[in-house]
């Protein structure tokens, strides 16, 4: 009911917002809410892990009023200049704009710590300067580190375990002292394995699940690191966006300069997952059940289980999550089906009711 309210009022009282990494797979998702909403959007990306297909992909999902809401600047986080071109006269900032992946930092660190605290400090400077009212941006449950206990909450966490853990830390840290010296107000979403349609499934540091899914069409073999049972929260794209609109306009004063977990609030194995996925895929293309999948060494860098406790989100935000992973794996399957038959030859397209 919180979210619809909030829908309604942006409606009815537009703002200007930023959205970096917005040709990504959560800012192409965002900017997709957002302008459906109506709202003003400036959207930065470099390129680097997002794709034009994507923003191509949002403009066939808005009307063409909305989409004229929109524009784009194509430039890099790693250039001030640009930041502060960007934030010029915006309200909110959604900043998505990372390095993302473990392997990927431990593959090349210097890289990531460039990206996403160089980077994260560009736009958070920018941003302050620009006197905005909110900066939102994406942290992560890597920040839990070695801690041991589940479910995850936000007061306690452990030892990082890659550099990228190291650079989400150090934005919420960043974040924290802006608050305090400059009175910027800030909020930081910890994401658990969100996940959804516009997900890139290929390169050597693409996701599990979009990666499946692209593997299964292709009829390509499928890899679990470790035994399967590792588990993890998956995080539907909507619930994401959820929170990201509710971060930046909540009107609770105990809500801002906090961070939050940002998942669905239960935990799902490889072995679950891969199994859901098949099934799913299975209804468009029945040889994909045939197909079995592999297993090899645990992954560097990995935690064994992971669960979010979003109490705090519930409570302070007023965040409900709307779909479960597999109300969210269903319209994912359908989406990668409906927006990539060329690409992976899907023989049909499953019916409404399939």
């Amino acid at each position: 009911m919180l979210f619809s309210q909030i829908s309604q009022s942006l409606r009815s009282e537009p703002g200007k917002w930023l959205i970096t990494g917005v040709a990504g797979f959560i800012g192409s998702n965002l900017l997709e809410a957002l302008l459906r909403l109506d709202q003003t959007v400036i959207g930065l990306d470099n390129f680097a892990t997002g794709h034009r297909e994507n923003l191509d992909d949002v403009r066939g999902c808005v009307s063409e009023e909305q989409w004229n809401n929109f524009h784009f600047l194509e430039a890099d986080i790693l250039d001030s200049d640009a930041c502060i071109q960007a934030v010029e006269g915006v309200d909110y900032v959604l900043h998505q704009a990372a390095l993302g992946s473990v392997p990927r930092s431990i593959d090349n660190p210097r890289a990531t710590n460039a990206a996403n605290i160089d980077g994260f400090l560009n736009v958070l400077t920018a941003a302050k300067d620009a006197g905005v009212k909110r900066f939102v941006y994406a942290a992560s449950s890597s920040t839990y580190g070695d801690h041991p206990a589940l479910p995850k909450v936000e007061e306690t966490i452990g030892n990082p375990l890659s550099p990228y853990a190291v650079t989400k830390y150090v934005n919420e840290l960043y974040a924290d002292v802006f608050a305090k010296v400059y009175g910027l107000q800030s909020i930081g979403l910890r994401y658990f394995n969100v996940f959804g349609p516009r997900q890139d499934p290929k390169g050597a540091y693409a996701a599990v699940i979009p990666l499946w899914i692209g593997r299964l069409l292709e009829s390509k073999s499928c890899y679990i690191n470790g035994t399967g049972e590792t588990s993890r929260d998956f995080c539907f794209i909507q619930n994401t966006v959820q929170a990201n609109i509710l971060a930046a306009t909540t009107c609770n004063p105990d809500a801002i300069n906090q961070v939050y977990n940002i998942a669905f609030g239960g935990r799902t194995s490889l072995n679950e997952l891969y199994s859901h996925i098949k099934e799913l895929l299975g209804k468009a293309c029945p040889e994909i059940l045939l197909q079995d999948v592999n297993y090899r060494e645990f992954r560097q860098g990995d935690v064994m289980h992971s669960q979010a406790d979003i109490s705090k989100a519930k409570n302070l935000l007023g965040y409900e999550p709307t779909h479960g992973p597999l109300e969210g794996l269903k319209e994912t399957c359908d989406w990668f089906i409906l927006h990539k038959r060329d690409t992976f030859n899907v023989s049909r397209v499953p019916t409404p009711q399939d």
